[in-house]
């Protein structure tokens, strides 16, 4: 293993750039030539090819986003595609692959391993923490602080005028952001993807915590359970006073990743480096325990990540 080549894929997350620092930084240190692919699967099927050195990462740590920048790339999941990308990948020498991104990324990296035998290692930075076999993935922390300050601001405006705000964020099959926003924040209720809710049900708690007293409410909605909208309609009539619509979109993905972020994006990149190093073909890099651990990515797509139930019924039981 001599040049390793680095992209990252999909929908963005902050930390990214710390984990392509650590990558091309770890790689050089071993001796290897650490090439960046922009624009993701785009950028291999085209070549966009650069060599990455110390100075080219200098200061990318506290930077959102990513610097390699990102696409989703149709061409890519078809076979013909994707045997563009190895001849691509071979030509420039490039023996193995670091991808960073989500359950697509891994799905279009598992088949050109499959297909072409490219040595490839998955690092997993979604927002939606919704990768199976790690406990958080990199962009998840920076992405709930930036929920929670929002909320925490909505928060003032809700007690002033006495309303409802339904906040929407992100998470089309999954209702990790949701759940964890509405428990660090206390809020009224969570509503997720995999949970059905019963609307009437809901609707005569929010109005017996209006009896006790309470001025505010704030409902956290994951977009792929209906959105903040269908929840507005649903609950306006049934619990008698005025409904708000916040959605928060893409103001989540953004922002300086916070120290956590950058610490598991530094970890999993370097110990991605070191996998390729000693011979891994097709893992993934997971927190597990506290630990960094290559999973294999057949057994990282092959099972769903589920949300804690636990959590959820803690967060009704205390709002």
């Amino acid at each position: 293993m001599k040049t390793i080549g680095v992209l990252t894929s999909g929908g963005d997350s902050p930390g990214m750039n710390a984990a392509v620092r650590a990558v091309v930084r770890f790689g050089v240190r071993n001796s290897l030539r650490i090439i960046g692919i922009q624009r993701g699967y785009c950028g291999l099927i085209d070549g966009a090819f650069k060599e990455m050195h110390f100075p080219d990462v200098a200061g990318i740590m506290e930077r959102g986003g990513t610097i390699l920048r990102t696409s989703r790339c149709g061409e890519f999941y078809t076979k013909e595609g994707r045997a563009k990308a190895a001849e691509q990948l071979k030509a420039a020498g490039i023996d193995g692959l670091v991808v960073i991104g989500g359950e697509g990324s891994f799905t279009g990296a598992k088949f050109l391993h499959e297909e072409h035998g490219i040595p490839i290692v998955g690092i997993p930075g979604t927002i939606d923490n919704d990768i199976s076999q790690t406990d958080m993935c990199v962009g998840v922390d920076t992405c709930l602080n930036t929920v929670v300050d929002a909320i925490q601001n909505l928060k003032d405006t809700a007690t002033s005028h006495e309303r409802a705000f339904i906040v929407e964020v992100m998470g089309r099959s999954s209702g990790y952001i949701a759940l964890c926003a509405a428990l660090a924040t206390g809020s009224e209720a969570a509503i997720v993807p995999e949970v059905p809710i019963d609307w009437d049900k809901l609707a005569s708690r929010l109005l017996e915590e209006r009896k006790r007293g309470k001025i505010n409410c704030i409902i956290v909605v994951a977009e792929g359970a209906g959105g903040a909208f269908h929840v507005a309609k649903n609950l306006q009539d049934r619990i008698g006073y005025e409904t708000r619509v916040t959605i928060l979109g893409h103001i989540q993905r953004g922002g300086s990743p916070t120290a956590f972020d950058r610490i598991l994006a530094t970890r999993m990149g370097a110990e991605a480096v070191k996998a390729l190093l000693e011979g891994k073909s097709c893992h993934m890099m997971a927190l597990q325990f506290g630990k960094i651990v290559p999973v294999p990515m057949e057994q990282v797509l092959k099972e769903k990540k589920t949300l804690d139930m636990t959590l959820y019924q803690l967060a009704h039981l205390l709002s």
